[in-house]
């Protein structure tokens, strides 16, 4: 199995450095050389299969030249513990509920794959690893508790200070052992910019072997496809097309959508819905792709002003805006839109977060001007983790899943620094 850079298509590494490097040399991501097309007969049994059962043939499919059959049902195994439940919120509109592993967000299920991947790649190497993570909310707290005590890996966190929500923020930064928090003075692009340099420099890389478990990594990457397969085949079977609504800021997601739709499952429309930072719905509907500096919202974890998966989104296409314009529609939302859609949805007797929220309000929007569809949109976390703001909108006391309410009974601890790499580099520098 091969991976290509995004920035030169020429550079190709196997799967083991892909991982373990995280970005190429060149700062484009990896992406696989051949994506598998699943057959249809295969994707018509779906429906009567478990999520795991799905599990192995999406993965075997992708990784079948490069890991042993035992090692991708081992997994497997070890990511989809919990279920992603596929519930109908209105006629034709369906949450798929990612929040029901260990930190009650999607990014669960890439956090636990790239940490078991990780730790069979390195199984043999006398170097520690060490994981270098920008977050805006979810991916810390996933990485953290996916990679808590993992023999021979060292997670270091970066993020804003002020800019996650409480309980996101003691989800990463209680747990100790392996896992160190640095709360940066800055936005979450100065995070994210000053993990890229890190992996750029060439001192620091000589010294210490790191890698990443942002999205960019294709180890967190690809097995969000997986939910993709496994939420079409629970859908009623009645002849209208599909469509799929990611609140998306990072835009690995639903670039993990597309790698699905790659591999053959019949998805006819993608709806890109963001906040106010709007970069790539403005580029959908016909602006040039313009990063901008992020504006916080009350849904934090989108708040992206240069999403980095973007180049996957294009090379998923074979590099074609036209056919990316076609399969994915952009819509953005103001923080007044998501409230209000949350308080219509409760209406009902459904609880979103403001992340669903956007999701549902994208989904909703797609489906009104385009008839004949079914549509998903993905609810990305649970409503507790944004407690102050989903109480606050929809005049509500939220009980706390038992396993939230336990990581507030924790002690933050931190390191603080600036938000230039130098900072970072220095902190790096120190490490035995």
């Amino acid at each position: 199995m091969k991976f290509y850079s995004t920035n030169n298509p020429a550079h190709r590494v196997g799967l083991a450095e892909a991982v373990i490097k995280g970005l190429a040399p060149d700062q484009g991501l990896y992406m696989p050389t051949e994506i598998p097309v699943l057959s249809k007969g295969l994707l018509d049994r779906f429906p009567e299969m478990t999520f795991r059962e799905i599990g192995y043939e999406a993965i075997g499919a992708l990784f079948s030249t490069a890991l042993s059959q035992d090692q991708i049902k081992e997994l497997v195994d070890h990511t989809l513990t919990f279920d992603a439940p596929v519930v109908k919120v209105e006629e034709d509109v369906y949450s798929l509920e990612l929040f029901h592993g260990p930190t009650l967000a999607f990014k669960d299920f890439g956090a636990r794959f790239c940490s078991k991947l990780m730790s069979m790649l390195v199984e043999k190497s006398d170097r520690k690893v060490r994981v270098l993570v920008a977050t805006s909310g979810d991916t810390g707290s996933a990485v953290a508790n996916g990679f808590l005590g993992v023999d021979g890996v060292e997670v270091i966190i970066l993020f804003p200070k002020g800019k996650v929500s409480e309980l996101q923020e003691k989800q990463f930064t209680t747990l100790g052992q392996n896992i160190t928090a640095l709360e940066v003075d800055g936005v979450f692009d100065d995070c994210q910019k000053m993990v890229k340099e890190a992996f750029l420099d060439a001192e620091l890389n000589k010294k210490l072997l790191l890698t990443s478990a942002n999205s960019i990594n294709v180890a967190r990457w690809i097995p969000q496809c997986l939910y993709y397969f496994y939420a079409f085949s629970r859908l009623p079977q009645h002849g209208k097309k599909v469509a799929f609504a990611v609140p998306s800021g990072n835009f690995g997601n639903i670039a993990a959508g597309i790698l699905a739709q790659r591999m053959g499952l019949p998805i006819d429309q993608f709806v890109a819905a963001t906040n106010v930072n709007k970069v790539v719905p403005d580029y959908l509907n016909g602006a040039d792709f313009q990063a901008m500096s992020s504006i916080a919202t009350i849904s934090n974890s989108m708040d992206v002003g240069n999403p980095s998966n973007f180049p996957r989104l294009l090379a998923l296409y074979g590099n074609d805006e036209k056919v990316l314009k076609e399969n994915v529609k952009g819509y953005f939302y103001s923080d007044e839109q998501t409230e209000t859609a949350m308080q219509a949805v409760k209406k009902s007797g459904y609880t979103l977060d403001p992340h669903g929220a956007v999701g549902y309000l994208g989904l909703t929007a797609f489906m009104a001007e385009n008839a004949g569809y079914q549509g998903v949109f993905l609810e990305t976390a649970h409503p507790g983790k944004f407690r102050e703001t989903v109480e606050k909108t929809l005049g509500l006391k939220l009980e706390l899943p038992e396993r939230l309410a336990a990581f507030m009974e924790g002690e933050k601890k931190v390191e603080c620094m600036g938000n230039g790499f130098e900072g970072l580099k220095g902190y790096l520098e120190k490490l035995p």
